[in-house]
């Protein structure tokens, strides 16, 4: 029954989470029998409180280890190595789906096929059982800020406390996003940061809405790109969630994570730049970041101009940089030598059509001093507080 029950909701799930639940079978029949006695007593229970509590009390003592053997069979299902499997989500995972069943099912019917596919199977469990308990587990304990990896774009997670997180852009992709944020258990947003509305950093912003309670949304008090700043504005509205466009030097305090605004200051003006893109990334919201062990500037996509002039006005220093515009070559040594940063964090797509980063962007840095990481190459990279100072973690190699 359990398998089969299983088997009506795959696709829904697969629908709605773009995930595949291995241990639910086992789980299931684990936590079944407990099932009944926490339901029955617990409305017993209830039914019996207000004419007889102390029976009520009684009552209320198995059907509580009852729901204590469904919780800790959960907890236990949760820590299961590959106890889910991220699969594309929507009608294309759905038809992955459809595909993987029918070749599963004449390779499990004829003897030799599934004999071979049980071997891989279980040279493949071992694999996950002995080898990845080895390998350091991601997140990292205590970790401050993780540089999701999104491809092309920035994704980027500050930490707010238990199960809450600060966003600082999306990413071009909601199911990357949203699988990011799952693997740091972020469950609620109280800060929502969009720098400027070009898609790599916008367009996943339906991944961050999903299932998950933002409080609001900052984004760039110079109003550039129209079109699309309006369709984030339909998108905040539809869901109730106030968008402000604070000035610079407004600050919040969330968990360990101090985030105070540096730019763009309207004061000063809209920033030149070459053409209509970079007028864009040149409004890109500048957030500082400060925690007790240390700093990091998120500069956003901006370019020359911004930098120059933020230079000029504040000549703000970091710990971590995350290098602005992906590494793009347009940038100001004197800005990039002033933040004094020892770590230069790179959100960028692998072979990507811009050449971004840039080599000279790559040498200035390794010049300057900083340690370069690359989304591209080593994944999420994740910032942390280890001996009092700051680290740098990557989830990949």
């Amino acid at each position: 029954m359990s398998a089969a029950a299983q088997v009506a909701v795959t696709p829904v799930l697969v629908l709605m989470s773009g995930q595949l639940t291995l241990v639910a079978i086992p789980a299931n029949l684990l936590a079944g029998p407990a099932v009944a006695p926490a339901t029955i007593l617990g409305f017993v229970a209830a039914l019996v409180a207000p004419f007889w509590p102390q029976a009520a009390q009684w009552l209320v003592i198995p059907a509580g280890y009852a729901v204590g053997w469904i919780i800790m069979v959960a907890q236990w299902a949760v820590g299961v190595p590959l106890a889910t499997l991220p699969w594309p989500g929507g009608l294309p995972g759905l038809g992955l789906l459809l595909i993987a069943v029918a070749v599963a099912i004449p390779v499990l019917r004829h003897r030799a096929w599934r004999t071979v596919a049980l071997t891989m199977a279980g040279v493949a469990l071992v694999v996950v059982l002995v080898v990845r308990p080895v390998a350091k587990p991601w997140p990292p304990p205590n970790w401050l800020m993780v540089v999701c990896d999104v491809g092309q774009g920035d994704g980027i997670v500050l930490a707010a406390g238990p199960g809450r997180g600060i966003v600082v852009d999306t990413g071009p992709d909601p199911v990357v996003m949203d699988r990011c944020l799952r693997r740091l258990d972020v469950r609620d947003v109280p800060l929502l940061l969009l720098t400027h509305p070009h898609a790599d950093h916008v367009d996943g912003l339906p991944g961050v809405l999903k299932n998950r309670h933002v409080g609001a949304v900052i984004v760039s008090p110079q109003r550039v790109a129209p079109q699309e700043s309006s369709r984030i504005a339909t998108i905040l509205a539809r869901y109730r969630i106030p968008e402000w466009t604070p000035p610079s030097g407004s600050r919040w305090q969330l968990g360990p994570s101090e985030v105070t605004i540096l730019a763009p200051d309207p004061s000063q003006g809209k920033a030149g730049g070459q053409g209509e893109g970079s007028l864009i990334n040149n409004a890109s919201v500048v957030a500082h970041v400060r925690w007790r062990a240390g700093s990091a500037l998120l500069s956003g996509d901006i370019e020359t101009e911004a930098q120059d002039e933020l230079l000029r006005r504040l000549a703000p220093r970091a710990d971590v940089l995350k290098v602005p515009h992906h590494g793009s070559r347009r940038l100001d040594p004197a800005f990039f030598a002033s933040v004094g940063a020892r770590a230069a964090l790179i959100s960028v797509g692998a072979d990507n059509d811009y050449g971004h980063p840039a080599p000279s962007t790559i040498a200035l840095l390794q010049r300057l001093g900083a340690r370069v990481y690359r989304t591209d190459q080593s994944g999420d990279l994740a910032v942390i507080e280890q001996d009092g100072r700051l680290a740098v973690v990557a989830r990949g190699p």
